[in-house]
């Protein structure tokens, strides 16, 4: 079941890579926390930060928090709200910025594969309020609202083989495909939007904290209909209380 984890993402890895037209070399980091308040709610955090390519300036500030209602352990439905920062650069090279709040609903399914590997699918719908670039003193007129809805499978894979992980070494894999629902023709006029494919070496210090690092392919379609690779080395941290 490892070997059937670890096809699975350098099969996303390399599929990302056969249509691409240009690529890119980012840095990303990411905290993820969640907050159990009781049987049956709790709330989520996470913030990530995203460089441009050649790690030239910080272009992406993401701040995400969320409330959950827990079905059980393995079902869990979550609303919640982004704030996303782009920071970007004109055919000019001036400096450029562009806000995104998003609302946000998903749905979480969580089950075992055999004794030890822990296998999550997440089912999230966004509705996304694009708001002006600015430029300088100038600002465009190019606010709009989409809708998306993102698919993501999460496989861990321990190294030490017991049926309850608490720590140690363990491989992450995960895969999350980006579908663009409503005004595509002024995102980038197609259905198909983004695939993120990541695999990383992690290490579980307790229940409540796991830190990772790994390589993440993130395949896009720009505005002008270039396909992007974008080569991702990523580190992410998971606090959980």
């Amino acid at each position: 079941m490892r070997k059937t984890v670890l096809l699975m993402a350098i099969v996303c890895l390399l599929s990302t890579r056969l249509f691409a037209q240009s690529s890119q070399s980012t840095v990303w980091g990411a905290w993820f926390h969640t907050q159990r308040l009781s049987d049956k709610w709790g709330v989520a955090f996470d913030g990530q930060f995203r460089s441009a390519d050649d790690v030239k300036y910080l272009r992406n500030i993401l701040l995400r928090p969320s409330v959950a209602y827990y079905f059980d352990n393995n079902h869990v439905a979550s609303l919640g709200y982004a704030y996303i920062g782009t920071n970007g650069r004109s055919p000019l090279d001036e400096k450029t910025f562009r806000p995104e709040s998003r609302i946000w609903e998903q749905f979480v399914i969580s089950h075992k594969v055999g004794r030890n590997i822990s296998l999550s699918h997440r089912f999230r719908l966004e509705q996304r309020f694009l708001g002006n670039t600015s430029t300088g003193d100038a600002e465009s007129n190019d606010n709009l609202f989409s809708q998306r809805f993102r698919y993501f499978v999460r496989g861990i894979v321990p190294f030490k083989k017991d049926s309850v992980f608490s720590k140690g070494i363990y491989l992450a894999a995960q895969n999350e495909l980006f579908l663009n629902l409503q005004n595509k023709s002024k995102l980038n006029d197609s259905f198909y939007d983004q695939n993120r494919a990541f695999i990383a070496i992690g290490y579980r210090f307790s229940k409540k904290f796991d830190i990772e690092a790994g390589y993440l392919n993130h395949y896009s379609k720009s505005p002008n209909s270039i396909y992007i690779t974008n080569h991702v080395a990523q580190l992410v941290v998971y606090t959980r209380f």
